[in-house]
């Protein structure tokens, strides 16, 4: 025998029956008293707490609050720990300036891409000296999955409902999915195998209608040609209400009621729990400070030449990089990702990289003045603060 609350087959049953003592004698189509609490408006209300059922492994799960409920891998799920490298012994990392050359057209270029910016300074300046900067970029990628859910409802159509009469819910973590590609972010959200029941919709009561708000039940509202006084201007009687002040509601076609957003009408939910997958690449990221002048924030804008790459299912701190600030930063950002992620989501795989972001400061002279800008990244952009002769444009 079925339980309450729960049919086998698609059949149409309805749930959660009104005490019919305690309400008007009006009846929907299902034979399902419909209380006026519940039929006076055209938006959806929220379900009552009961409504939802208790799943094994999914206790505490609601409905439409967004977030959903976070469902932490248990402790058994580890990802194997791998064995980082440490990067190449090296002493000599730093890569030459600039030429001048490459720093003249950088300059050209740059201004040829503002309106307003002459090229002059850049095609007559006098170079000065050339001071490299290069610097290092430590960045970490935490590949993490995470699983939430949340209680979602449907019109129901008559489709098969795959209840707990099916067989129990798998828990969130033994259901399978397919992983994307390493390092991208991606949601998937999975329909869980026999959490689903067929519930009496809660905003019509099953009537599959709710009374109209904009003439509140009674299919009229007050004629918008005479205002409801049913005589024109002209002391006439209005010919668009005949005189009765009151004309047929065009948001319900006179009938009084709508039909319900929530169940299309049907006077039937189907309820189930929706398992949300969720892949996310977390970035730490640490440039060493050379005390340049140089907007750091910059360097989000450009790559540099790949020194040191390692990928592992867990990777281990760099050490005795020749810079010691990355080596720091490289063992503060595996200590702070694992604290922040291993409890709640399941690590997947980690990659660390340093780069080495050329930076050369130009210094030159013109028209008897000294000014400088920046040359950065493999890209040779540049950043000038005071450049000359900025606005090209002259007054007649």
């Amino acid at each position: 025998m079925a339980a309450e609350g729960q049919t086998l087959s698609g059949s149409r049953q309805s749930y959660g029956a009104v005490d019919q003592t305690s309400y008007a004698s009006t009846k929907g189509p299902f034979g399902a008293v419909i209380p006026d609490h519940v039929t006076n408006g055209e938006e959806p209300s929220a379900p009552p707490a009961y409504a939802m059922d208790d799943v094994s492994g999914y206790e505490g799960t609601a409905l439409g609050d967004g977030g959903g409920k976070h469902l932490p891998p248990p402790s058994n799920l580890v990802t194997d720990r791998g064995g980082g490298h440490h990067p190449p012994a090296q002493t000599h990392w730093n890569i030459p300036s600039v030429s001048e050359g490459e720093a003249r057209e950088a300059l050209i270029q740059y201004a040829a891409r503002k309106c307003c910016y002459s090229s002059a300074p850049a095609k007559e300046m006098v170079f000065r000296t050339l001071q490299p900067f290069n610097t290092y970029r430590y960045r970490l990628e935490t590949f993490t999955e995470s699983r939430s859910s949340e209680w979602k409802t449907t019109p129901y159509r008559g489709e098969f409902v795959d209840s707990f009469l099916t067989g129990p819910a798998p828990l969130p973590w033994d259901i399978q999915v397919e992983v994307p590609a390493m390092f991208t972010d991606s949601i998937t959200r999975v329909k869980v195998p026999h959490t689903s029941s067929l519930k009496g919709c809660h905003s019509c009561h099953c009537s599959g209608t709710v009374r109209c708000t904009k003439c509140h039940g009674k299919g009229k509202v007050q004629c918008w040609i005479c205002d409801g006084s049913g005589k024109r201007m002209s002391n006439d009687r209005c010919t668009h209400c005949n005189g009765s002040g009151r004309s047929r509601c065009t948001s319900c076609s006179g009938s009084g009621h709508k039909t319900c957003k929530t169940c299309a009408g049907r006077g039937q939910l189907l309820y189930y729990i929706e398992l949300q997958v969720k892949w996310q690449n977390n970035i730490f990221e640490y440039v060493a400070d050379q005390r340049s002048g140089f907007p750091a924030d910059l360097f989000k804008e450009v790559t540099g030449q790949k020194m040191f790459v390692d990928e592992q299912s867990m990777v281990t701190p760099v050490v005795n990089f020749p810079d010691a600030s990355i080596s720091q930063a490289s063992q503060n950002a595996v200590v702070q990702h694992h604290t922040q992620f291993a409890s709640t989501s399941r690590l997947l795989r980690q990659r660390h990289t340093i780069e080495l972001i050329p930076v050369t400061k130009v210094e030159y002279e013109w028209q008897g003045k000294l000014y400088s800008y920046y040359v950065y990244g493999d890209e040779n952009k540049v950043y000038a603060e005071n450049y000359p002769k900025k606005c090209c444009c002259s007054i007649m």
